[in-house]
Parts: structure tokens; C-alpha cells; sequence
């Protein structure tokens, strides 16, 4: 597993929008802006801060978990592509 760090590119897993314009599942890019204060990353609790873009504009989280099975709400990190 790689080790988080402030200023690392992630994916967030977007909830989507009430009216559906947006679809929930869909990964945004999204860049680390704080790590939990107790130092060590814990990647099954609330450990990381991201500032997400969406096509509409930013959004600042608050402290976010770690899933690789893109479940909403969570961060993971980009796939590889070849």
C-alpha cells in the first residue's frame, strides 16, 4: 500500500447529486490537503482531508476512509492505466 502524503492526487468516490445530473459511484480527482493528526496513517478510519474537483467547481472534505471497492464517500488511489 502506498503511503499518503499532503499535495498526492487520490480518487474520490462522489454520493451524486438528489436529481441524479451527477451519478453517485463516479471518481473524482482530488488532491491531499491534511493527514491525521496522530501522524500515523490508518487507512480504515477517518484519516485524510481532500480538496475534490468537480466539473461544477471545488469541494473541501472533511476527514474521509479508505475503500478500493468505490463505495461513496471514500478515496482511493488511481488505477493504473497502460
Amino acid at each position: 500500500m502506498q503511503k499518503p502524503s499532503v499535495g498526492r492526487i487520490v480518487h474520490y468516490v462522489a454520493y451524486g447529486t438528489p436529481g441524479g445530473e451527477f451519478p453517485a459511484g463516479v471518481c473524482r480527482a482530488a488532491i491531499i490537503t491534511e493527514l491525521n493528526p496522530a501522524g500515523e496513517m490508518v487507512l480504515k478510519s477517518g484519516s485524510i482531508k481532500l480538496a475534490i474537483v468537480n466539473p461544477t467547481g471545488l469541494f473541501f472534505s472533511d476527514w474521509l476512509t479508505y475503500s478500493d471497492q468505490n463505495k461513496p464517500g471514500t478515496w482511493h488511489w488511481p488505477e493504473q492505466v497502460n
